[in-house]
């Protein structure tokens, strides 16, 4: 890579308007992510693991110095029935949302998005109970 093209990259927005087209190891699963086989030009996270690395604070301008391993903790649905997955920063704590990616592991997307039903916050014992409370009627009827 020549020269111009590194300081280029180095100016803050870069990636906001151009592809990123390098390659690079996952720091929590060891995988090699190339860009190829995401089906977008703007890959952000780990196909196998789905894990990213804290670098932008707005996506592409890689203004974030904080380099924190993004976990992912959940999945959402936009509006036009894409799915996107919720990272937070374990070392921060920061938020953000990323579009999936044709290579994504469908295994671990779907352990993601089946993760409250799987383990709820509450008891499951209690749900016939709460059912009944919900319906109006009185514990023990």
């Amino acid at each position: 890579m020549n020269r111009e093209i590194r300081r280029r990259r180095s100016e803050g927005g870069y990636y906001q308007s151009h592809p990123n087209t390098e390659s690079f190891t996952c720091k929590v699963c060891g995988c090699l992510v190339t860009p190829e086989e995401a089906g977008t030009q703007h890959r952000n996270h780990c196909p196998n693991c789905l894990s990213s690395i804290h670098v932008d604070n707005e996506p592409g301008d890689r203004a974030a110095d904080c380099g924190g391993v993004m976990e992912p903790i959940s999945v959402w649905v936009r509006a036009n029935g894409e799915w996107a997955i919720v990272h937070r920063c374990k070392r921060c704590g920061a938020l953000s949302s990323n579009r999936i990616a044709a290579d994504d592991n469908p295994l671990k997307l779907m352990s993601i998005a089946l993760r409250p039903l799987a383990e709820p916050p509450f008891p499951i014992e209690r749900v016939k109970e709460l059912a009944s409370l919900l319906a109006g009627e009185q514990p023990g009827e």
